[in-house]
């Protein structure tokens, strides 16, 4: 049976990417406190549709905007684990790493009853220890590498990567991942950043990344019998105007040529039910 999935996924951010980066002045935590703005339109935008999609919140956020967040989980939205802060992995040590693991699901757990079944990196950036602390903390899967765009598979540890040598590949763990792609992310195209002498331009109209990301499915549906596309946005920039007119866009369209709309979670389970062998 053909299974078109789509999940809609917020990285509900705030100021916390900011805080992270030492960006603290008022400028910047006001333009992350946007955020909260644009997660109250989504989330009534999602409700208008039926939707149940998957948010992941840092801690930090999760303990700035505690009401915003139960709210998100009462309405029927998966909550996954974003960090404690939005430092990204790769520049923590082992323990730091854990600790925000520990730190940020005891956060979750306040707001939901549960701690998170699913991960998304800050940055979509690991370190050599994520895949072993995930697994050793009962996460189901992480959504934070790129080794394909449609199709879920087993996340490897112990690669061995050199400049000099060929690849040599580690086995494959129990933690599912659940591709992403920046292609398929909102921050990107739209968001306008300046680092010192460094410039991300953004500001792009949103019709041409509407296009690719129709695009995208389309190609799903016209290749594979079974895939999952996975959408990223970012409440502080998803939330403009004119941004949340192309959400709905999305959505209608999408709706239209027969995707179902599923949290990560369920997702995942659909996968390994329908490839037995994968949860192996």
């Amino acid at each position: 049976m053909r299974q078109h999935i789509v999940c809609l996924t917020f990285d509900f951010d705030a100021m916390s990417g900011f805080v992270s980066r030492g960006l603290t002045t008022p400028t910047a935590i006001s333009r992350g406190e946007f955020g909260a703005v644009g997660a109250q339109r989504i989330l009534g935008l999602l409700r208008r549709f039926g939707i149940e999609s998957t948010w992941f919140v840092p801690g930090v956020v999760i303990d700035t905007y505690p009401e915003l967040c139960e709210r998100i989980a009462e309405e029927g939205h998966e909550i996954g684990h974003h960090g404690w802060t939005h430092v990204p992995p790769a520049d923590l040590s082992r323990e730091q790493e854990h600790a925000g693991l520990v730190r940020g699901n005891e956060a979750i757990r306040r707001i939901t009853g549960a701690r998170a079944r699913g991960y998304r990196s800050p940055a979509w950036d690991l370190s050599p220890h994520t895949v072993e602390l995930l697994l050793a903390e009962g996460f189901v899967y992480d959504s934070s590498m790129m080794g394909h765009d449609y199709l879920p598979y087993h996340a490897r540890q112990g690669d061995v990567v050199e400049l000099e040598e060929p690849i040599r590949f580690g086995p494959r763990t129990a933690l599912l991942e659940m591709p992403v792609s920046w292609s398929m992310d909102d921050h990107p195209h739209f968001e306008f950043v300046r680092y010192g002498s460094a410039i991300l331009p953004g500001l792009r109209p949103g019709s041409g990344v509407l296009e690719n990301w129709i695009d995208d499915y389309r190609y799903m549906a016209r290749e594979l019998e079974f895939g999952i596309a996975t959408y990223t946005f970012h409440p502080y920039v998803m939330g403009r105007g004119h941004r949340m007119l192309v959400l709905e866009r999305l959505i209608e369209t999408l709706a239209r040529e027969g995707a179902e709309f599923l949290t990560m979670e369920q997702a995942a389970a659909r996968f390994v039910a329908r490839e037995p062998a994968s949860g192996r």
